[in-house]
């Protein structure tokens, strides 16, 4: 029987056959607008999700607690792939599993505007999350080895790109709102604007190959003795996802049953924080370098608290909209930086030690919604908001345990 290998198709044709850092400066642009606009792939394609979710809850007729339920499917895709990830990333190659695994997560997304039952949104949800995880992986995967091209710390923009996609989405939403387009119509749109980007750009994706007997040997050695500052690291990128995730998922029904605005401002709150996230993600490898990734991880942490404090305790739409960009500027440096600090890790490889920060952290951003909505049908949507809040104040506890371990 022959060796077939269905990933072969997404062979890429990168010109570079020569060591990375003898190629011409444009090149190496192109290479990171490249890897740049798979992230905005992802982003755009999450954000596209997370617009409509509001209608599609009302849709289904779901309950806050139903729904909380349902989202949980989410992160169940991830755990189930969570295993294989690192493995078929290091066996085809990050390039051929990122254009793999975005073409697949585009028609999920399809799938998810199709879903008329609970059932059928569960079985979407989970493969959206299945294919967003393998996604991941090998998109940061791809980050990491264009930042070594450079030379210099540009995991930032990188997120910022991601950032940036969820802004834009939002806005998207709220024009298919305005224009009365269902979820599905919405959905397909988009589907067709990312495997556009990928056509253009997956030539240019980064392909390197990890050396089999080193990646066993790391393997073996962080699983017998994991290290302490990877595990640090892994729950400050847990909480300030979980936050991310909760703005993503609740914001606009936060606004829409709390705050109580009026049509497409329900779509406000979400706006604002993407805007902010996005911009400070942009900016954060100055305030890094001029503050230090101590203190700035520090105050955002703070942000964190305050801008979702403030949003339990004044829920108008002028106070909220503020908060939300709070909480935006508050998550934006956070994770880039994480994935920074990861990668210099001196125990583990720069592509091991990303793979378990990012897998730890990404499990905050999926679990951290269905979380609120549990704790929502109890208590109230207020409450939950409340009890994210407490992670901020968390994640500035811990960077000082980061610090001296």
């Amino acid at each position: 029987m022959g060796n077939f290998n269905p990933l072969s198709f997404f062979q890429t044709k990168g010109k570079i056959k020569k060591v990375f850092r003898e190629a011409k400066a444009s090149y190496l642009n192109r290479i990171r607008f490249a890897v740049g606009m798979f992230y905005f792939g992802m982003g755009l394609s999450f954000a596209t999700w997370a617009s409509r979710i509001p209608d599609i809850k009302t849709e289904l007729g779901l309950t806050d607690g139903a729904f909380g339920s349902i989202l949980f499917l989410l992160p169940v895709g991830q755990l189930v792939i969570m295993p294989f990830s690192g493995k078929m990333v290091t066996k085809f190659g990050s390039h051929r599993i990122l254009i793999f695994s975005l073409i697949m997560y585009v028609f999920c997304l399809i799938n998810l505007g199709l879903a008329s039952t609970a059932l059928q949104l569960s079985l979407g949800l989970f493969l959206f999350g299945l294919f967003g995880n393998l996604a991941n992986i090998a998109v940061n995967t791809q980050g990491v080895y264009t930042e070594v091209l450079f030379r210099k710390t540009i995991m930032s923009s990188f997120h910022g790109m991601w950032s940036f996609a969820g802004f834009t989405g939002g806005l998207v939403g709220l024009g298919m709102l305005a224009l009365d387009l269902s979820p599905l119509h919405h959905f397909i749109i988009v589907a067709g604007i990312v495997l556009l980007m990928i056509a253009f750009n997956f030539k240019f994706l980064v392909r390197a190959k990890e050396k089999m007997k080193e990646k066993a040997a790391a393997n073996k050695k962080i699983f017998s003795k994991p290290d302490s500052a990877l595990l640090w690291l892994g729950v400050i990128g847990f909480c300030s996802m979980a936050s991310e995730g909760v703005m993503f998922d609740w914001s606009g029904v936060y606004f829409k049953d709390i705050v109580k605005a009026p049509g497409t401002l329900v779509g406000l709150g979400y706006t604002s924080f993407m805007i902010m996230m996005a911009g400070g993600r942009f900016i954060g490898d100055s305030l890094i370098y001029k503050f230090g990734r101590e203190r700035v991880m520090q105050i955002s942490g703070v942000m964190i608290s305050a801008g979702l404090f403030t949003a339990v305790f004044l829920p108008y739409i002028i106070p909220c909209t503020i908060a939300f960009m709070f909480v935006g500027m508050g998550v934006a440096t956070i994770v880039p930086t994480v994935y920074s600090m990861a990668g210099k890790n001196s125990t583990v490889p720069p592509g091991e030690a990303l793979t378990i920060v990012s897998s730890v952290s990404f499990l905050g951003f999926l679990m951290g919604p269905p979380v609120i909505g549990h704790i929502a049908q109890s208590f109230g949507l207020q409450f939950s908001f409340a009890f994210i809040g407490i992670f901020g104040v968390l994640i500035a506890f811990m960077v000082s345990k980061i610090r001296t371990t």
